[in-house]
């Protein structure tokens, strides 16, 4: 058994998955664009976190564009038949580095068929639908044509399942009334809460919620409670914001990314991580101090 067994698992659509993946977002370089600083150890991260027992990773082909899905192919295929890949649509990016809505019907239809070329892939497992009315949060507007459009390609046999990322919940409802949607993937940690009812709604319908930026993101989480309750526990303060998440809910699916082996296989060590009850309610507290 490997250390993140202990997270459990979950399933996604007709997948089951173990609740601690991998992100491969910052496997681009710098901004999430263009190559990685070190291709040799983007290569080993991505190995390393598959022998450690990850099954499930998240990626895109406008991280890069196109670089991380290439790096996925290069250091995975063929793949193991347990690893779900997630990929998202939705988004293209600038000459420099902007990141711009590609969200007409044609625009998705090629980002899958981009997906699948580039890792290499007959299906894809998962394919989230990223909403850009608001590049950096959930903003309200139909997604009818869209969701339509994604259908169009699952009964194709093109795109397994289908999920939603920064998404409000008239979305989330407009989307399930034209196709089975297995997960969603929004903004969510300690001190970013507010799809706390979402959670626990998605959790009732057996719905995935992927969290993305566990510690903030571009503007990391700065908390003394978060650092006293690490230094207490003596691990690091995303280990225990991702123990933190795994024990928020049981459909929570974590997507922690690096591009250092030794930080992977500190992420991943998140999943023996006790919380006591006193540690929890503390960092219960972090939402309401910010």
């Amino acid at each position: 058994m490997s250390s993140i067994d202990k997270s459990g698992t979950f399933p996604l659509g007709d997948r089951t998955v173990k609740r601690l993946g991998y992100g491969a977002m910052q496997l681009a370089g710098p901004g999430v664009f263009g190559p990685p600083k070190d291709r040799d150890a983007a290569l080993a991260v991505l190995r390393e976190a598959v022998s450690s027992g990850v099954n499930h990773i998240d990626t895109s082909d406008f991280y890069g564009p196109h670089v991380t899905n290439l790096l996925i192919r290069e250091a995975l295929a063929p793949y193991s038949d347990d690893l779900t890949i997630v990929t998202k649509i939705g988004a293209r990016r600038g000459a420099d580095g902007a990141w711009l809505p590609a969200f007409s019907p044609e625009e998705l239809t090629q980002a899958v068929h981009d997906n699948l070329r580039n890792l290499g892939l007959d299906v894809l497992d998962v394919v989230n639908l990223r909403i850009m009315f608001d590049v950096h949060e959930p903003a309200e507007g139909s997604i009818e044509e869209q969701v339509a459009a994604l259908a169009a390609m699952q009964q194709k046999g093109l795109v397994r399942h289908i999920g939603l990322s920064n998404a409000t919940s008239t979305q989330i409802r407009e989307a399930r009334r034209i196709a089975e949607i297995v997960c969603v993937q929004n903004q969510y940690n300690l001190a970013h809460r507010g799809d706390d009812n979402l959670i626990d709604e998605l959790a009732r319908e057996g719905i995935a919620y992927v969290p993305f930026f566990p510690l903030g993101g571009f503007s990391p989480l700065q908390s003394s409670t978060l650092s006293g309750v690490a230094q207490r526990l003596g691990a690091t303060p995303m280990q225990v914001a991702l123990a933190w998440l795994l024990r928020r809910a049981p459909n929570i699916l974590l997507i922690p990314g690096t591009s250092s082996v030794e930080h992977l296989r500190e992420n991943l060590a998140a999943a023996e991580l006790d919380l006591p009850d006193d540690a929890l309610s503390e960092l219960d507290g972090v939402a309401m101090a910010v």
